[in-house]
């Protein structure tokens, strides 16, 4: 088993524009030390509904009302910070918007991975490649590369965007790994609820069981305890 860049085809260098856009940092270094509810918030305002603040304040008093953390505390100008972002996302086309948002998805998880592993062992956009064995077309988005520590991860803005070939190519990669002797952990990221995730989930046939998926519930896990596992 071993590692590979992969191939700056146009699409990827357009990509590239967008992961490296300062919006993107941005959004992806608040959401790392977010609480859950300030997550919650910023998935539903980058969906793009609307971009008027006010109502999004009303829609989330436990972060904007009264019984919200006081004006001038530290939780309180994340909240105010992070919905400043998301709108900066919210007011994107919806091509852009999406693209944006899975970019802030997969720093995200880079960023929480980097508290457990270290940012030496992390790389991006990845492909993962097996004697006898052809390549796969997609690259991984963040990989752990590690002696005895290999980590494969997926990454998803909505439930979505999980796929019998998302899961095919995480659990190949599992499987032709084990078949070298060697250890890689495939694990599904998706910014959505856990529930959403499990209906998604259920509609599929692909193999999952040796993969792990982490939620919108338990991104904190990647900087710290394992991934839960698919059920």
């Amino acid at each position: 088993m071993r590692f590979q860049d992969a191939a700056k085809d146009a699409r990827a260098v357009v990509y590239a524009g967008i992961q490296g856009d300062p919006l993107v940092a941005r959004a992806a270094d608040l959401l790392a030390d977010a609480t859950a509810g300030q997550r919650v918030l910023a998935r539903a305002v980058m969906n793009g509904e609307t971009i008027d603040a006010e109502i999004w304040r009303k829609m989330f008093p436990t972060l904007f009302g009264t019984s919200a953390p006081p004006s001038g505390s530290a939780e309180r100008d994340r909240s105010e910070a992070l919905l400043e972002a998301s709108l900066g996302v919210a007011g994107r086309g919806e091509l852009v918007r999406s693209q944006f948002r899975g970019a802030i998805v997969e720093a995200v998880t880079e960023r929480l991975l980097a508290r457990r592993v270290g940012p030496q062992a992390l790389r991006r956009e990845r492909r993962i490649l097996f004697d006898g064995v052809p390549a796969e077309i997609h690259p991984y988005d963040v990989t752990v590369e590690s002696d005895g520590a290999a980590e494969a991860y997926d990454c998803k803005w909505g439930a979505r965007g999980i796929s019998a070939d998302v899961l095919h190519q995480l659990d190949d990669a599992r499987a032709h790994a084990a078949e070298e002797g060697a250890r890689l952990l495939p694990v599904l990221v998706v910014f959505d609820a856990r529930r959403s995730c499990e209906v998604r989930l259920a509609r599929q046939t692909a193999p999952r069981t040796g993969t792990r998926l982490v939620s919108l519930e338990t991104l904190d896990r990647l900087a710290g305890r394992r991934a839960e596992a698919t059920a």
